[in-house]
């Protein structure tokens, strides 16, 4: 028992302290005002990387694939977000939009094969 609480404190303190001792140490200082801006693309570009490839690359190995629904999906929706700055609008607009791009036939897309 006491190594299963040795273990559960371990974990605690392996996550938490990385988090916590830049955000200490950071509070008490004065940030330049470049990095300020710098540190706020990081959201973005990390989303951007995780999301990429998951809408323009196709199967194993990898493809590029550039007729994938979800990429022609994304779209409009990047389009409706940047647009109203809504977080549950951009939601449901992804949905309603994936939705319907599962319902369209793709003998209605010459393009597509």
């Amino acid at each position: 028992m006491a190594d299963y609480l040795l273990l559960l404190v371990g974990m605690g303190l392996v996550t938490y302290l990385p988090r916590w001792l830049p955000l200490h140490y950071l509070s008490r200082r004065s940030l330049p005002e470049w990095f300020v801006q710098w540190l706020e693309l990081i959201p973005a570009a990390i989303l951007s990387a995780l999301l990429l490839p998951a809408l323009i690359l196709d199967n194993d190995p990898r493809t590029l694939d550039l007729l994938r629904p979800e990429l022609w999906v994304a779209i409009p929706t990047f389009a409706f977000a940047w647009w109203k700055r809504s977080l549950g609008g951009t939601v449901v607009v992804g949905m309603l939009l994936f939705w319907l791009a599962g319902k369209i036939d793709p003998q209605w897309l010459p393009w597509i094969s």
